[in-house]
């Protein structure tokens, strides 16, 4: 397989959950402040650097499903930091889909630049690595949004989730094909 078809392939995951997780909740993600979702993209990332280092998965759930929450979770921010959050679920699921829909596509289209500049290096790394680089970035945005949003010489917030969602698929591209 391409690597577009591969991308193609896990974004159709993550994005399948995400619609089937719509249905059930519907966009109850919108009262989330930016803060609390890189909170809970901290806590994901944890959890796999928590499986990878100690080898033992007592809930059940392997790290393939928490890549595929930071991929959700990143959609989810990035919507976050281009609405703002709200009071009330204000989002139908189909204008969530439709939000998802921009911004995987987007995130996807900086991967495909990137991947062409980078000559596909990510693909020689190690799924731990993602982890790690994922966990920078959280620090990053945390300092960033600890500084209200502003930068002297860095990417904002959404670029960071990007490349948070970027990894994360990298990530499950090389467990789903390269295991």
């Amino acid at each position: 397989m391409k690597t577009e078809e591969q991308f193609e392939h896990v974004i159709g995951i993550c994005r399948s959950l995400f619609e089937k997780k719509l249905k059930d909740y519907g966009a109850s993600w919108r009262i989330m402040r930016q803060q609390s979702i890189t909170d809970q993209l901290f806590i994901k990332a944890k959890r796999i650097r928590s499986l990878e280092t100690k080898g033992v998965n007592k809930v059940g759930e392997g790290i393939e499903s928490e890549f595929i929450a930071i991929v959700n979770y990143g959609v989810i921010g990035l919507i976050q930091t281009e609405l703002g959050f709200a009071d009330n679920v204000d989002l139908s699921c189909e204008q969530a889909i439709t939000l998802y829909d921009k911004h995987i596509t987007a995130t996807k289209e900086l991967m495909y630049a990137k991947n062409h500049d980078y000559d596909e290096a990510w693909r020689g790394m190690r799924v731990s690595s993602y982890t790690d680089f994922i966990l920078t970035k959280i620090n990053r945005t945390k300092e960033i949004e600890a500084n209200e949003g502003q930068t002297l010489a860095s990417e904002g917030v959404d670029a960071n989730y990007m490349d948070m969602v970027n990894y994360a698929l990298f990530a499950l591209i090389k467990l789903e094909y390269e295991s």
